[in-house]
């Protein structure tokens, strides 16, 4: 295949090298190819952070299922985030029904964690604003036991008002003085995001272990819209569970009986982490929706012996310690995860176990040095950082690792074409970057250590789907866009992206209580992942456009994006060499005269791909004000 990637990289100035041209005019030569864009191009990051997996992936409605934080007489648990209808909690969620003093907090032998509610006759516990829709079905259970000899009764509720008639219940009889798992199954009245879930005891005293209520279509504990939405994005891997998450997490308190793993602190957010959401939940995740998993290790409390632990727990066979540890959890077979994450911006004063460069080089070789004593095929990613820390990894560690990372954030900008300008050009400079060391760099010398773009998005906004929950707008779709065709142009030094993060945190898809649906920027993900090419051709512009052309794998069908950030409309001349279209082709299209148009889970869509077949573009191609707008053409 003839490689053209000094042309290719260097056409990421063209669109704006020449605004003031009266005619803007498309230039592709088609037979002019460079490296293939990696599929990898289109992963994702989820992390333990907000509602990305908590309030998003997975369906458990309740917070603070495990009781982390003692109920008391003070129902007060919003701390932060009070004004956005996904506060966070800073405190027991949990409100004491009846009389105070028929809640306390027990330590006598916990079921989980420090303490256990422990709730008299007369007395109950509940929790508020949960989103349920008519006539849908929610399941749970409750571990209870009698605080005595003497049996105990409860009743559980789902309650949508005041009325007798406002509430379904159903009722525990005869509660021994052994913990048993109660499942139970209720159904909604009216669609309310004010509904409460109630435990009140009846009879004797109650020690409540761990509650969970879910609804009934949750697939595997994980939610059934969100869950569809992710098979739509189809993304190749997912990074997990950090991000800053990472460096103050113990991998040991994910795994086993889920009701019986601790709850934390969340060691870099705010909130708790359950613990619910671990190894094992992660790798079935990946396999429902026909991902790769990528494991990020724990280089900033954690060492290379826990690193090497966890990669025997993942893929060792029975006959190892961790790999009969495994076994014992439910998974006999190895998970063979390839991808491993050697830390997560080791290089930043904000990061848990942050040290310096001359510290952090002989960790992360010892980490991937202990990691290649169980598993030597692993591929490994140390985390970079353009600058002197990127080059200390390189000159140091370059035979200790496949990958190196980066990361980057972009702001708004008020002006449109710098707003959406921002993505495409922090790529091609990290791109440039490590395209210079790979000349400058003796260590560098017949290595082939490409770029994971690990986290890559803009980050601005109020936080109205919680921590972390900004929304995103049309015009963010069109720097999203901006940026694959960017990462076309570098296909030669960049392997592979991960857009962060997936779900509510700065994420392409959002949730409500009760609905998930597509961000504008996770509509240019999906529509590019389906429909284009991966073979990108030279191409060039005039005018303020972004465009870029691929060939499709078996080089039967060209397509073209064209992102347009102003707010006219435009024919743009084209000029095609090395390619002959046929008669007709697809356009799909995503635009708007509102470049803050946004899409909302609870409301009808504004934002959409919109689909039409259109003629060989012998005229030019024609694309609407602040648009991208992607087109398919069969070739001879």
């Amino acid at each position: 295949m003839k490689t053209m990637l000094p042309l290719l990289a260097s056409a990421a100035l063209a669109s704006v090298i020449c605004a003031d041209s009266s005619e803007p005019r498309i230039t592709i030569d088609a037979g002019k190819v460079g490296q293939p864009m990696s599929p990898h191009i289109y992963s994702q990051f989820i992390e333990h952070l907000g509602r990305c997996i908590y309030g998003g992936i997975w369906a458990e409605m309740l917070e603070d299922r495990k009781f982390y934080f003692p109920i008391t007489p003070e129902y007060r648990p919003y701390r932060r985030l009070t004004d956005q209808p996904f506060p966070v909690i800073g405190a027991s969620p949990w409100e004491i029904v009846g009389p105070a003093e028929a809640v306390t907090m027990s330590t006598n032998r916990p079921f989980v964690g420090r303490h256990t509610p422990l709730i008299r006759a007369g007395g109950g516990i509940r929790q508020r604003d949960l989103g349920v829709t008519q006539g849908k079905s929610y399941v749970g259970y409750a571990w209870l036991k009698a605080a005595d000899s003497a049996s105990a009764a409860v009743e559980i509720a789902l309650v949508w008002g005041d009325a007798a008639t406002d509430r379904r219940t159903v009722t525990f009889t005869g509660i021994t003085p052994e913990f048993r798992k109660l499942p139970f199954k209720l159904v909604a009245g009216p669609t309310t995001d004010k509904a409460m879930f109630e435990l009140r005891v009846t009879g004797g005293a109650v020690l409540a272990g761990t509650i969970s209520l879910m609804p009934a279509d949750n697939v595997e504990g994980m939610r059934a819209d969100t869950l569809a939405l992710l098979k739509e994005l189809n993304a190749p891997i997912y990074r997990w569970p950090g991000g800053n998450f990472v460096s103050g997490y113990d991998w040991r308190d994910g795994i086993g009986d889920r009701d019986h793993r601790p709850p934390r602190t969340n060691p870099a957010w705010t909130g708790v982490e359950h613990n619910d959401f671990g190894m094992h939940e992660f790798i079935r995740f990946c396999r429902l929706i026909n991902a790769e998993p990528w494991i990020t290790i724990n280089t900033g409390f954690g060492d290379a012996y826990s690193a090497a632990a966890q990669l025997e727990y993942c893929n060792g066979a029975t006959g190892t310690f961790w790999g009969k540890r495994r076994a014992e959890n439910g998974a006999p077979e190895p998970f063979r995860v390839k991808y491993w994450g050697i830390g997560n911006e080791m290089w930043g004063s904000w990061q848990l176990g942050y040290m310096r460069l001359e510290h952090y080089v002989l960790k992360q070789n010892w980490v991937v040095d202990k990691m290649r004593e169980v598993d030597p095929a692993i591929v490994c990613i140390s985390s970079g950082n353009i600058g002197p820390w990127s080059t200390g990894l390189l000159k140091n560690c370059s035979g200790h690792m496949d990958f190196i990372a980066e990361h980057f954030y972009c702001q708004e900008r008020t002006n449109l074409m710098a707003h959406v300008r921002q993505i495409p050009d922090n790529i091609r400079r990290k791109a440039e970057f490590h395209r210079k060391a790979r000349q400058d760099l003796p260590e560098l010398k017949g290595k082939d250590i490409r770029v994971a773009m690990t986290e890559w998005n803009y980050w601005y906004g109020p936080h109205s789907f919680g921590e972390l929950g900004t929304r995103y707008f049309l015009k963010d779709a069109l720097g999203i866009a901006a940026g694959l065709h960017e990462y076309a142009r570098q296909s030669d030094i960049v392997s592979s992206a991960f857009y962060a993060q997936t779900v509510n945190v700065i994420g392409c898809i959002k949730t409500s209580r009760r609905n998930a649906a597509f961000e504008t920027t996770g509509l240019v993900l999906k529509l590019y992942r389906q429909r284009f090419g991966e073979l990108p051709v030279a191409t060039e512009t005039t005018g303020e456009f972004d465009v870029q052309a691929a060939w499709s794998r078996d080089r039967k069908t060209l397509t073209v994006g064209v992102v347009n950030p102003s707010l006219s409309g435009a024919q743009l001349a084209l000029d095609l060499s090395g390619a002959k279209l046929k008669g007709t082709g697809t356009r799909w299209q995503i635009a708007g005269s509102d470049p803050k148009a946004f899409n909302d889970p609870d409301q009808p869509p504004r934002v959409v791909i919109e689909e039409r077949s259109v003629e060989a573009p012998f005229d030019g191609l024609r694309v609407p004000p602040c648009s991208v707008t992607l087109f398919a053409f069969d070739a001879d």
